[in-house]
């Protein structure tokens, strides 16, 4: 009896690997961002940053627009003779108009900022999309264009609020959107969270009207032909699923979905189909009273980028130094270091290959080695590694290090302990010692750059805020010898993650903004000047001319 239970666990583990492997060999491509044509026949969807179109019954997909670049938010115009997508080919993402019978491609936009398309106007005349180019803090706009291209204007710009995703309605009269919390740039996968809650809106003129409360995800709001019923995308009762509900009156729920994401809906123009991708396919519903059902789609074509290819470091870099003679630089890229020539670029060396996150890289002065954090032992702790002997060799053990900077000569390394001392390493006799107490913010909030060593070595400048004083962020130095840290700067509301001394030691930069605000660069000079007034400028004129 033994033996055939035996037997029966090994049949079952030969099983199991054998579905292990047949499932991992069958890769299967992300189908996303669905738009459905007006006739209902055709629906384009992106796939591997390019565009893609197949029958509204599925089947096999074939390449519609093909780019180096990325392809998003593909869009039928009314008569289905055109079809808008942004594109990053020429910078953050501007909106092309893809004409159908002529082949050629306009650019409509031309905004250094993101333009992300909503929706076409009925009569074909007018673009929608949201852009945060002229709003604060990273707010998105909701403007308008000319399909044909031309000077966007601001449809709803309420400053120091979030809108995006807007919907007009069919006669033109009124816009739907979305306002408040940030869903626009994130979702999750599983579970919520209240940065994403939204309301959705309704702009007539100048009145606006608020048509959902907030307290769940309420996304992509589309209208029925007649603009009497509103559809969208909202996750009131736990998972999300498309709603629909009368512009006055209440909402119903017209999917069941128990799990997984809802995203990117899209409705027909005459209100009878709503196409969305879900969980990394598309779907479609009849929105009179039909069920979600997902499509059977297969892809052919050559894309313009391979779908599947070679893990590139440069689409993963989180952090960059260059080493101190220029040639060479090293990068944080998945947790782990790699470095490789400032010149020719190529294949990364990699210097560590560990199950935990390492960060914070900082080359020393002689470019032979880096100094940075590991988190392999729990906690944050510094390693250093000599390209020479190719060896790595942990430097500290006592607490939460990050943040380490070599000082000029080589000899010392400073960084930061639990976020509340400043700590110097002595590099030859590998000893430390405590600089001073101070208050910064631990990883991952704090900048890469809040230590900056004076260029005679004699001084470290640091960002410290008062704990009274939290968002008071300002400069400190202290000397390598020893004694009380002295506050130089003293600006009120601020925040700071990047410090510079510079090489003639005659000043200090640093970034400063408020919460809400563009950022500045702050200048500190350490060094009296006798200060010039405009009348001495003019006659100075003077003395040039009559020397």
């Amino acid at each position: 009896l033994k033996n055939y239970f035996v037997k029966f666990l090994l049949v079952l583990l030969c099983v199991y690997l054998t579905c292990v492997s047949v499932n991992a060999q069958k890769a299967m491509p992300y189908l996303t961002e669905p738009a459905i044509s007006p006739d209902r026949k055709e629906i384009v969807f992106v796939s591997g940053g390019d565009i893609w179109s197949v029958s509204a019954a599925g089947g096999t997909a074939s390449l519609l627009v093909a780019h180096p670049a990325t392809e998003s938010r593909p869009m039928f115009s009314p008569d289905g003779r055109r079809l808008a997508f942004v594109s990053n080919r020429t910078g953050n993402g501007d909106i092309y108009v893809l004409d159908f019978d002529t082949n050629n491609l306009t650019r409509v936009t031309f905004d250094d900022a993101s333009d992300n398309l909503d929706a076409w106007s009925r009569d074909g005349k007018w673009l929608y999309f949201f852009s945060n180019s002229k709003d604060i803090a990273g707010m998105n706009d909701i403007f308008r264009v000319s399909a044909s291209g031309g000077t966007p204007q601001q449809v709803s710009a309420d400053r120091y609020t979030n809108e995006f995703y807007a919907a007009p309605a069919p006669d033109g009269g009124s816009l739907a959107f979305t306002a408040r919390g940030i869903a626009n740039g994130q979702w999750w996968r599983n579970g919520r969270s209240h940065i994403d809650e939204s309301e959705i809106w309704l702009k007539n003129g100048s009145n606006y009207e608020q048509l959902t409360q907030r307290g769940a995800k309420q996304l992509w709001t589309m209208w029925n032909a007649d603009g009497s019923r509103l559809f969208y995308v909202s996750d009131r009762n736990g998972a999300q699923n498309i709603w629909s509900q009368p512009v006055k009156g209440q909402a119903r729920q017209l999917t069941d979905f128990k799990d997984g994401r809802v995203l990117w809906a899209n409705i027909s123009y005459d209100g009878k189909q709503i196409v969305f991708e879900r969980n990394f396919k598309i779907w479609t519903l009849d929105t009179e009273g039909g069920k979600a059902k997902e499509l059977n789609i297969s892809l052919r074509g050559m894309p313009a980028s391979p779908l599947v290819e070679k893990t590139n470091l440069s689409t993963q870099i989180r952090e960059l130094a260059l080493s101190p003679d220029g040639k060479k630089i090293a990068v944080v890229a998945r947790g782990e270091i790699f470095a490789a020539s400032a010149k020719d670029g190529g294949e990364a060396a990699r210097v560590t290959n560990t199950a935990a996150p390492e960060s914070f890289a900082a080359w020393s002065n002689d470019s032979r080695k880096i100094v940075y954090t590991s988190e392999r032992e729990g906690k944050l702790q510094l390693f250093q590694y000599d390209f020479g002997s190719e060896t790595e060799t942990q430097l500290t053990r006592s607490g939460d290090d990050f943040s380490p900077v070599y000082s000029p000569d080589g000899k010392f390394i400073a960084f930061i302990r639990n976020a509340r001392s400043l700590m110097l390493f002595d590099v030859e006799k590998k000893q430390e010692r405590e600089l001073t107490k101070f208050h910064t913010d631990a990883p991952p909030l704090i900048g890469k750059r809040t230590l900056a060593w004076s260029p005679d070595g004699n001084f470290i400048a640091f960002l410290t805020y008062s704990p009274e004083t939290r968002s008071y962020t300002n400069v400190s130095v202290v000397s390598t010898k020893g004694g009380d840290a002295k506050p130089i700067s003293f600006l009120a509301n601020s925040n700071s993650g990047t410090l510079s001394w510079s090489p003639d030691g005659t000043f200090i930069l640093f970034d400063t903004n408020q919460r809400t605000e563009d950022g500045s660069l702050a200048r500190i000079d350490l060094k009296l000047r006798t200060p010039k007034f405009r009348e001495d400028q003019f006659r100075d004129l003077f003395r040039q001319e009559n020397p």
